[in-house]
């Protein structure tokens, strides 16, 4: 008897985990925006885009960041 009563609260607290961990999930989900037009101006609305296609852009626009920040010259330190 001692078994199966250790064995339902094993059940019920591993339930309540499971309803806490749930919760605490579905607060921290955010809906991610779309991603706006690379090109700035009067553009009109692109068509609606593929979430590859949004995850292409976005590896694109930071490979080009990346670059841009490697072609810039290191600053030389004064040496006293």
């Amino acid at each position: 008897m001692k078994g199966v009563f250790g064995l339902v609260g094993l059940l019920l607290a591993l339930a309540i985990v499971g309803v806490v961990v749930k919760k605490q999930l579905d607060s921290t989900s955010q809906r991610v925006p779309a991603l706006a037009p690379a090109v700035p101006g009067g553009a009109a609305s692109a068509p609606a885009t593929t979430v590859r296609e949004q995850s292409q852009q976005v590896q694109q626009q930071y490979k080009q960041a990346v670059d841009g920040l490697m072609q810039q010259p290191r600053p030389m330190q004064d040496e006293k």
